[in-house]
């Protein structure tokens, strides 16, 4: 079992930097199913006009599950933020922006045609363009990283308090000009910013979880309620309360994934976690086949378990994929080629994590 992360005493994360963090794997596999999963549910739902079992889990989940995706992205960010520039741009720039390229490329290949007939290719080839200003369908995580890495290493003259209570801010002021980039940076930052900021206090968190696992457990329980009655009156979306809901909920999926870690329970999470990006990346394809399989043949009759199936082949065929693709030659497709590389490549490197 890797080590769970401990605070230094320059108030730094010490973390073996060789070494995985267990835990972090658990609730990084926790939030990519439950991005899979929405995206899953939704299209489903939207295309059958109903709603089935599987909608209480997303509604459920809305408050915290890309408020946990952004905290734990900027959560070893201190170990890598004073690098040089031209280093900290390759890894945190050109890596994610040579993704995005490639995927979106291949998201606009399948949904071309489509667009062509309803406009024309001239107006496809300009969306195409277009989407590298605005974010593409389900993209918009790996557009918008690289911003918050550049933004964050930017201001770190700046007071740190005044960075978050600015972040926190635009969170609660509902900031909407229909850019996908600008009104995601304002709902989303704060939490990127507090895995940075906070990160000794979130390995702080962890390590009393795992500690005491009874009083843990408790406290999700707790959580879980209260959570799900916010959601269910409606005031999940408040101001304020959003902001603590995502806070909250970011802090029990860490809980939970310390509790998996400690108990070697359910590996699928922590596999998932390994290579979220991956997944990320590669899920939309056989979601989006299976998703009109099932609903053209009738097979399965019931919305709920369709939405279910849908979300467990997006998961496991984007791993498929993945692995398809390393064993046919398709490397470039989760390998960054030398060709992109502009400072000295990590030996061994493939899909970085987004921490």
């Amino acid at each position: 079992m890797t080590p769970s992360g401990t605070v230094a005493a320059n108030g730094g994360v010490s973390a073996p930097s060789a070494a995985r963090v267990d835990w972090v794997d658990y609730a990084k596999g926790i939030c990519i199913v439950m991005v899979v999963m929405m995206h899953s549910v939704l299209g489903v739902e939207f295309a059958a006009g109903t709603t089935g079992f599987m909608h209480v889990l997303v509604a459920f989940a809305k408050p915290f599950r890309m408020p946990d995706f952004f905290l734990i992205s900027g959560l070893f960010l201190p170990l890598v933020i004073d690098r040089d520039w031209r280093t900290y741009l390759d890894r945190k720039v050109v890596h994610f922006a040579y993704f995005y390229v490639v995927w979106v490329t291949i998201q606009f290949g399948f949904k071309a045609p489509a667009f062509a007939a309803e406009t024309s290719w001239h107006d496809a080839g300009l969306l195409y363009l277009e989407s590298f200003v605005e974010p593409f369908g389900t993209l918009w995580f790996i557009y918008l990283l690289p911003i918050f890495f550049v933004v964050t290493k930017l201001t770190r003259r700046i007071p740190s308090p005044a960075i978050w209570l600015i972040a926190a801010a635009l969170e609660t002021a509902r900031i909407t000009t229909g850019w996908t980039a600008i009104d995601e940076f304002c709902m989303r930052f704060v939490y990127f910013y507090s895995g940075y900021l906070f990160a000794p206090y979130v390995f702080a968190l962890a390590d009393r979880a795992r500690n005491r696992p009874a009083l843990a457990l408790a406290a999700l329980a707790t959580w879980a309620l209260a959570n799900a009655g916010l959601v269910a009156f409606g005031a999940s979306e408040w101001r304020i309360v959003s902001l603590v809901l995502g806070f909250a909920g970011a802090c029990a999926i860490i809980t939970m994934g310390t509790l998996l870690a400690r108990a070697q329970w359910m590996n699928f999470f922590r596999s998932c976690g390994e290579h979220s990006i991956v997944i990320y990346l590669a899920f939309f394809l056989p979601m989006a086949a299976t998703r009109t399989l099932l609903l053209r043949t009738g097979i399965v009759p019931d919305i709920g378990m369709v939405s279910l199936i849908v979300t467990i082949v997006g998961v496991i065929g984007a791993l498929a994929i993945w692995q398809a693709a390393l064993r046919l030659g398709g490397n470039f497709l989760f390998e960054r080629p030398d060709a992109f590389w502009i400072a000295p490549r990590k030996p061994g490197v493939r899909l970085q994590a987004a921490e």
